[in-house]
């Protein structure tokens, strides 16, 4: 892949082009090894520059907040791209929407609906991503799904042409949606309904409770590893691990790749895992879940290459 015309860019927003990047510290496993390229593109304009000096010549990798994504050990082949400053604003637009973009947290555009008296947002207090993540795989917990709040979604695709997608155009699934791989979200808006703020406000620390109890915090994870099973079973995916892997013992296998013993379908880093601890641990529970239950777990972290 011929470089020199990408190193000769010119950006006018602070955006940053770099190669042979480390992609540790930019994923919450603080797992990989480096991208060939790295954009951290701090406006549309610099992105459209760049997508349409790269052309397509090899793979592209959209990051959000790194907190559902393992990096492989080696060099990625491509770009990874992320978006800066000018794509974290947030704003209302009216009485009950707001437009939010793509690399503002979950947590921020929750808190946002809160201050401002919208609900429907709550869920997302619970989510440790980013809305550009979010939309792209439906993310949802504890019943509400992005589905559920999302009006449109403003999108740049890998030529640089930018479009508007209205939600009656996509077609949301389980942790999934239509939306073409090759796409970079910009900004999303959302729909909620007047509320009280103490109500809200209450609803959060009831979910934020829920999730203290039940998951693993403060520790190297990235969520949940496997999609609950729908189509298959009706039992949860960490029931199905529970009873189909000896966790202390799996916990013994894979250097310092861990299931967590609050919330088995979380993994950890404990120390220094690397991709290919993290990998085998997880081939290794689908091949037991798949033994036990006849079960075939799907992947709900994204696995780079």
């Amino acid at each position: 892949m011929k470089l020199n015309d990408l190193e000769k860019l010119k950006f006018s927003d602070n955006s940053r082009l770099s190669f042979d990047h480390d992609l540790t510290r930019l994923n919450w496993f603080n797992i990989g090894g480096k991208s060939k390229i790295y954009l951290f593109a701090n406006s549309l304009k610099d992105l459209s520059l760049f997508l349409k000096t790269y052309q397509k010549r090899g793979k592209i990798f959209i990051l959000g907040a790194g907190s559902n994504t393992l990096f492989d050990d080696k060099t990625y082949d491509g770009v990874v791209i992320k978006l800066g400053k000018n794509f974290n604003n947030i704003s209302r637009l009216n009485e009950n929407l707001i437009i939010s973009g793509s690399s503002c947290s979950d947590k921020k555009v929750s808190d946002f609906a809160m201050e401002n008296g919208i609900e429907g947002f709550e869920f997302l207090s619970c989510i440790p991503g980013s809305i550009g993540g979010g939309i792209r795989m439906n993310a949802g917990c504890y019943g509400k799904e992005f589905k559920d709040i999302i009006v449109s979604v403003q999108a740049i695709d890998f030529d640089g042409n930018v479009l508007t997608i209205s939600s009656s155009n996509i077609s949301f699934k389980y942790r999934s949606t239509n939306l073409p791989k090759d796409l970079i979200f910009l900004s999303g808006t959302f729909k909620g309904n007047l509320s009280k703020k103490e109500k809200i406000k209450s609803k959060i620390e009831e979910l934020k409770n829920k999730k203290e109890l039940s998951q693993p915090l403060r520790v190297k994870t990235s969520g949940s590893t496997f999609k609950n099973p729908i189509d298959q079973s009706n039992k949860k995916v960490w029931e199905l691990i529970k009873e189909s892997v000896d966790i202390n013992e799996a916990n013994k296998m894979f250097g310092d790749a861990k299931l967590s013993e609050k919330h088995c379908n979380f993994l950890i880093n404990q120390g220094k895992a690397s991709s290919k601890d993290m990998k085998n641990l997880i081939n290794f529970i689908k091949e037991n879940v798949y033994k036990n239950t006849g079960v075939n777990l799907e992947l709900e972290i994204i696995l780079t290459s």
